[in-house]
């Protein structure tokens, strides 16, 4: 019996070439984004997962919020103290960790022999690191490895890079010509999917400041194994409690908690910013996980509209069977059968796509993606999975419907549920085209908002700067650099910072200042930089004058009490003082012990994501610590420049390799997951036009069929081409409208939820809907109009001649 269903599945399919292939057609490629997509969510959602101690690993997340802020500010990095004291306070911490992100301001310069390489990604970590974490190790002992201060652990790769085939243990890497740590142990090389990437972990030991339990200056990202069975939220109520006593005499209302983050959830959930790589929004993974089940959706669609509508053509045979004594679950099986078949030949043909296109979604999503990262045993259940849900989503409605045609009827020609298979059709088309105009709205809006991003004027030059990693570099060693530097043809300004001045993340406070009570306190952002930083990056003074010379002479004397601070605020510092700017210039100010006057103005500028709105921020001149040189350029020969810094560079510091990018290059990357979200989103918009297209030819291949012994009484009556092209694109384009009416107000809506993440941004506009509508009707009107122009030239004679 399954055999001759089979048979006469096989044979049906055959004789309807034109169903059979748009239905194969739509539901690969349906199957294939499903794939692609459903891949790259498990990529995200696995984050962190692998470490087998996982589940009891928690990150401590630091919120501070002073009685004068409107909202608290958290961020990823603590003090040294945490982790010490409370394995020591909290019964419920068995293990805890300290990593410093070595080479976060400046890559370390790594020599063996004669080699000299660049090292963007090295960690400091206490020597419980690997105790806690669960890289796998292919040499030394985990337990000892970062026993030693002067020991260092590498990734395979990096001990390739380094020592080609001879064995690593042992070796000696020369550090910043300064320290030499011996390798003590090789790992596997971190996974994509780890918050925590590096190619070598020193020991933490390795800083001053690993010998004090400091509770401010945060730097260090910390890490706590619980104990078995342990509760998060009294862990965290007992450190917030310790907090609480251990600053309850000071003053000001300020506020201060920690937050334990678990880790497997740090990526998608964590708002602290600051993280050792850009976090993930679980936001943009229910986008994304809606978008493939839609898509996958749309394919089952397709095949059921084709199916019913060619009811009519197997209504006759259905007839027959049932006369012949063919039952209606018989029936049933027979229909369902044919759909598995057609499910079975798209999801191979969909697999097929999905490898091709793994390569190029990889380049696209910017992460490493392939079959592999599905465990086998559940990417095989996924598969028949798919193969069930699809041959039943696609095949049931159909299925029913046709087995419950009455013999007696369709042998006369009548079908019968012909009215009702027509709404449900249109219906169906209706669903496809509200999808495809929301993305194609979505698109446009998530298109604008990025560009508007890019455009935005900032309150700063960022174009054509050149960005040199100095990190740890003194005044007094970059100074003749940056004079060498602005003889060059092409450089029109150098400056230093701290930090990176369109990602500023100095928490700091003003706890002291004229006319002020004893108790006040602002936090801010702040950043040390170097006289010409306002000249070099555009920024605009309201009031005052700029650093000098003068300023920076001031605070070289090493002893801190004796140093004479110039600040710099900007206007909605100024504000939050509540003071005018003209009236701000020579009051005192302290800020976390530097006491100074301001001496300018500064007209607001974005120095952090466009996500944030302005915020308080205070520039000072400093001279023992700077992290970036900054390079303005003119734009013209950039080669020539970029050639002429670095023969400079190998001048001043030739055993260090120097490494450098463009600032607007790192204002962008701060959008990465809205450019790769929206990048996606723009490519499915296609497959869904291109799925919902693939079933409108589909239905107009079986409306013209049915309509042409009327088109050929139409003709023979006078009936022009185009009148009879309008008459058969009309029902469908109707559809259509009906589409972008139903799906305008709710890409207003979700577009508009998403835009207020952005505290710049832009106004969606009513030619957004315009532009997705007109565009869906065009698309689909060229779909349908192939066969309405086919029709209309067709032969009447042939048409009529069967009357």
């Amino acid at each position: 019996m399954i055999k001759n269903y089979l048979k006469t599945a096989w044979r049906n399919l055959a004789q309807n070439k034109t169903t059979s292939i748009i239905s194969v057609a739509g539901l690969a490629v349906g199957i294939c984004c499903f794939l692609l997509l459903t891949t790259y969510l498990i990529n995200e959602l696995r984050y962190d997962r692998f470490h087998d101690k996982a589940d009891r690993i928690v990150r401590i997340a630091f919120s501070h919020k002073s009685a004068d802020d409107p909202e608290a500010k958290t961020t990823s990095v603590t003090p040294t103290a945490p982790v010490p004291v409370f394995k020591q306070e909290l019964s419920e911490i068995e293990d805890g960790v300290r990593i410093y992100d070595y080479s976060g301001n400046r890559p370390a310069a790594i020599q063996y022999g004669d080699k000299l390489l660049s090292e963007k990604k090295m960690l400091l970590a206490d020597d419980s690191f690997f105790k806690i974490f669960g890289f796998k190790f292919l040499a030394g002992d985990r337990a000892t490895a970062l026993a030693s201060p002067l020991s260092v652990v590498i990734t395979q790769s990096t001990a390739k890079r380094y020592f080609g085939n001879e064995n690593p243990l042992g070796k000696v890497l020369k550090v910043n010509q300064t320290r030499s740590l011996m390798v003590s142990g090789v790992v596997e090389d971190v996974p994509e999917y780890s918050q925590i990437k590096f190619n070598m972990v020193g020991n933490y030991a390795m800083l001053d400041r690993s010998k004090t339990r400091e509770w401010s200056s945060s730097n260090d990202y910390s890490y706590l194994l619980l104990k078995p069975g342990a509760s998060v939220p009294s862990a965290q109520a007992k450190m917030n409690s310790y907090l609480n006593k251990l600053f309850k005499d000071q003053t000001g209302g300020g506020k201060s908690w920690f937050t334990l983050e678990p880790l497997t959830k740090v990526h998608l959930y964590s708002t602290a910013g600051g993280g050792l790589e850009p976090a993930g929004n679980i936001k943009y993974i229910y986008i994304l996980g809606i978008v493939s089940v839609i898509l996958l959706l749309l394919a089952c669609v397709n095949f059921l509209n084709l199916v019913t509508a060619k009811s009519a053509e197997r209504a006759k045979e259905i007839g027959v069977r049932k006369v012949m004594g063919a039952q209606r679950g018989q029936l049933f099986f027979q229909f369902i059968t044919e759909a598995g078949i057609i499910t079975f030949v798209s999801l191979v043909t969909g697999l097929l796509l999905a490898t091709i296109c793994f390569p190029a979604f990889s380049n696209f999503s910017g992460q490493v993606l392939s079959f592999s990262t599905w465990n086998t045993s559940w990417l095989i259940y996924a598969l028949v999975s798919l193969f069930i849900i699809v041959t039943l989503l696609a095949g049931t409605y159909p299925s029913l419907y046709l087995s419950a045609f009455k013999p007696i009827v369709t042998l006369k020609g009548n079908t019968g549920g012909q009215a009702g298979g027509n709404t449900l059709r249109k219906s169906l088309v209706v669903f496809q085209f509200v999808v495809s105009v929301f993305f194609i709205i979505c698109t446009l809006i998530a298109g604008g908002q990025l560009k508007y991003i890019q455009n935005l004027n900032t309150g700063m030059s960022r174009q054509q700067v050149m960005v040199l990693e100095i990190g740890g570099m003194p005044y007094s060693s970059m100074e003749p650099f940056k004079n060498d530097l602005m003889q060059q043809p092409g450089v029109q300004g150098a400056t230093a910072t701290y930090d990176s001045p369109v990602n500023v993340r100095g928490g700091y406070s003003i706890n002291s200042a004229d006319g002020k009570a004893s108790d006040f306190e602002l936090s801010v952002i702040a950043m040390p930089v170097e006289k010409s930083f306002i000249k070099t990056m555009g920024i605009h003074l309201v009031q005052g004058n700029d650093l000098d010379l003068g300023d920076e002479q001031r605070v070289l004397t090493p002893k801190s009490e004796e140093r004479n601070y110039s600040f710099i605020l900007n206007e909605t510092a100024i504000r939050a003082m509540g003071w005018k700017p003209k009236d701000a210039i020579g009051k005192h100010i302290g800020l976390n012990g530097r006491m100074g006057t301001i001496k300018a103005i500064a007209k607001d500028f974005n120095f952090t994501s466009l996500h944030d709105k302005i915020s308080p921020i205070v520039m000072f001149p400093e001279y023992d610590w700077f992290g970036k040189l900054l390079v303005k350029t003119n734009g013209k020969n950039t080669a020539n420049t970029i050639a002429a810094v670095q023969t400079k560079w190998h001048k001043y510091y030739p055993n260090t390799p120097i490494e450098f990018h463009f600032l607007d290059q790192e204002f962008e990357a701060m959008y990465k997951t809205e450019q790769r979200t929206g990048s996606i989103l723009k490519a499915f918009t296609v497959v869904t036009i291109f799925i919902s297209c693939l079933g409108l030819f589909g239905l107009a291949v079986f409306s013209t069929r049915q309509r042409v012994k009327e088109i050929g009484i139409r003709k023979v009556l006078g009936a022009n081409v185009m009148s009879i092209v309008t008459l058969i694109s009309a029902d469908f384009l109707k559809l259509v409208v009906i589409a972008v009416i139903i799906s305008s107000p709710l890409a207003w809506y979700a577009m508009g939820k998403w835009l207020q993440d952005f505290a710049y941004r832009i106004e969606i506009n009513w030619w957004v809907f315009a532009v997705a509508g007109g565009t869906a009707i065009l698309i689909a009107f060229i779909t349908v109009s192939y066969q309405s122009i086919k029709a209309a030239l067709s032969n009447p004679v042939k048409s009529l001649r069967s009357e």
